[in-house]
């Protein structure tokens, strides 16, 4: 950084003192206690007034309040109009206005006063060079700060430990980790402070080996440490590894606080480990971990989306405090499960309650009324966006029209809806009418829209492959044989089936005709049984739902080895009888697996919650609660 050509205009609006008288000590006293009870914005004027009245504009010590004061009200525009006064600013209020800048978010106005500073030939100290690079850090200035990088290397500052700490934290923000590196091993006093900056800086990549390795080397691991990979591991998708660090915690005797255990909470949700997210609610309880509207949104969100909405719905009763997120989080969970009207309560309710719905909200109660094919309702609520409630609807809530239009089977308009909106589609909202293209035969319509996402440059994996399917629901097997093989050749792969079940704590993976389960002759043996019982009941594979053109026999070999099926034989051999099975599968769940567990659960006497790519299916003595509409 160069900071001998940059420049800073600060707009003078005050006349400067030419002949400062001096105050005793007591009046300055008097000055700085007035200055420190003010607690509004429009106060500091009159006491600015007074300062300069009484001869004290040119004090430093005085001046140094008054910019703090500004600092923290907000009121950097006029912290700035008094700097400008100040003939010859000491350091002090150089760092004074810096901060400003820096707790206002005006990161690149605080390097240039640093570079004006440099320029005035005030020399810096520790404190205004932590201050500008965090300033850099935040503003990922990386040229910035490695300029005063050097200046600290110049000035003998790189042994304190606070400016090495803004150093890496600097670079980690930045994604510079071989100066990260540097600075972290060349720290004598390194602790678990500054392992804790890099983990987060790592993680913050997506470097989770790198963050891992950190950690692993750290001996004075505390809460905020183990808290900090934990999160890192559940913001890279690494749900497993971060509820087996949260064990490693809870073996190591380290106590988390309420930011670890909704980490862990949001772990649990992804999984559906509903017995280890029990424990957590357990944990909170016993250990009076504040249970506030975060906590209470993430055990909301947990018991959603591990299939216990009952429960979910007992914490947001139990809750003292609820906001927006909390009814936004119920709103969800209760759509999920197929309770739309329940939803839609929730919502009206929240609104009796004097809170304003946000954007996010109505995506949530828009989606609850797609799931509950409320169409006249879902076009109310729609409308009420801009001409009741002030917002106006983004590209989300249209989606969630087109969806809601589309699972109705009224496909003409949805693309009708979708060619009259202001705004260009994007490829969800797209993927949304294929997928009901799909399901109601609408070959025609399915090839128009999948030739707009891929002209658009939106098409992924999933646009391949509901065409693919389109054409194989047709019989047409050459044009999905084609598309199959365009997807080959662009390297556009399919996203797997796998299914989760949560058996005694612990999560088991499986995919389509798995054979890495330890237990996998029993899971097979049992599969086979519950087959050949099925087939007695009067069950028919629908091996219309494979979509390959091979022979029937395949075709029902194919459907038998889903990842669900899977998952529901080994909680069958593995849990008492009358347990509860919880699925969470990635994708849709096919027409032929929807009917068998349906069957399963009658001839097993078994409660089957499974948890698809869009809502919740409950399964119990030959129904489900989606009523087969999904």
């Amino acid at each position: 950084m160069s900071c001998s050509t940059t420049t800073v205009t600060l707009n003078s609006a005050f006349p400067r003192n030419s002949n400062p008288k001096p105050r005793d000590s007591q009046n300055r006293r008097e000055t700085i206690s007035l200055i420190q009870k003010c607690k509004q914005s429009h106060q500091v004027p009159p006491i600015h007034g007074k300062i300069i009245r009484n001869f004290q504009g040119q004090d430093p010590f005085v001046v140094f309040e008054l910019l703090r004061l500004c600092s923290n009200l907000k009121s950097i525009d006029y912290a700035t109009k008094i700097f400008q006064q100040i003939q010859t600013p000491n350091v002090y209020l150089y760092t004074a206005l810096i901060d400003g800048f820096v707790s206002t978010g005006f990161y690149l106005d605080a390097i240039w006063v640093y570079c004006r500073m440099v320029n005035e030939s005030v020399s810096p100290d520790k404190y205004v060079v932590t201050s500008v690079l965090k300033a850099c850090g935040f503003g990922l200035a990386l040229e910035e700060g490695r300029g005063v990088h050097a200046q600290v290397l110049k000035l003998g500052l790189s042994s304190n430990r606070s400016v090495r700490m803004k150093l890496l934290d600097l670079y980690g923000k930045c994604g510079a980790f071989e100066f990260a590196r540097r600075v972290f091993d060349e720290m004598p006093d390194r602790d678990v402070v500054a392992s804790t900056v890099m983990i987060t800086s790592f993680s913050d990549y997506g470097l989770i080996e790198e963050a891992i390795g950190v950690f692993n080397q750290d001996r004075s691991k505390d809460t905020v440490c183990w808290t900090a990979m934990i999160d890192g591991l559940v913001r890279n998708g690494e749900m497993n590894r971060a509820l087996e660090v949260f064990r490693e915690m809870q073996r190591n005797n380290v106590r988390p606080n309420e930011v670890t255990v909704v980490c862990v909470l949001s772990a649990c949700s992804y999984l559906g480990a509903l017995e280890l997210g029990r424990w957590v609610h357990s944990y909170i309880d016993k250990y009076d971990i504040e249970f506030n509207y975060i906590v209470g949104g993430a055990l909301i969100n947990m018991y959603s989306r591990c299939g216990d909405i009952d429960e979910a719905l007992a914490v947001f009763g139990k809750m003292k405090e609820r906001d927006v997120s909390s009814y936004n989080s119920m709103i969800e969970g209760l759509a999920m499960h197929g309770k739309s009207i329940e939803a839609i309560q929730m919502f009206q309710t929240m609104i009796k309650q004097g809170l304003r719905p946000n954007s996010i909200t109505f995506v949530k109660v828009l989606n609850a009324c797609s799931h509950g094919g409320l169409l006249d309702l879902g076009f109310e609520i729609f409308h009420s966006m801009s001409s009741i409630h002030g917002i106006q609807p983004q590209i989300e809530h249209y989606g969630c029209m087109v969806d809601l239009l589309g699972r109705l089977g009224q496909l003409e308009e949805a693309y009708n809806f979708i060619a009259r909106m202001k705004m260009v589609p994007d490829y969800v909202m797209l993927g949304a009418l294929l997928s009901a293209c799909k399901i109601h035969g609408n070959l025609e319509l399915g090839e128009r829209v999948a030739e707009i996402l891929v002209n658009c440059g939106n098409a992924d994996s999933g646009t391949y492959v509901l065409l693919s399917n389109a054409y194989a629901s047709s019989g047409r097997w050459k044009e999905a044989a084609q598309v199959r093989a365009e997807m080959k050749e662009n390297g556009t792969p399919k996203e797997p089936g796998c299914s989760l079940i949560e058996v005694n704590n612990e999560i088991h993976e499986f995919l389509l005709g798995d054979l890495r389960h330890p237990k996998k002759e029993e899971i097979y043996k049992k599969l086979m049984e519950l087959i050949h019982e099925l087939k007695s009941e009067g069950y028919l594979p629908a091996t219309e739902a494979v979509l390959h053109d091979i022979e029937d026999t395949q075709k029902e070999l194919a459907l038998s080895i889903h990842s669900e099926r899977l998952a529901i034989c080994y909680g069958l051999i593995a849990t008492k009888r009358g347990t509860t099975l919880r699925i969470v599968n990635n994708l849709r769940v096919c027409s032929d697996c929807h009917s068998m567990i349906k069957l399963i659960a009658k001839i097993t006497n078994r409660k089957i919650v499974v948890r698809d790519r869009n809502r919740f299916h409950h399964f119990e003595s030959g129904v489900c609660s989606c009523a087969d509409y999904w």
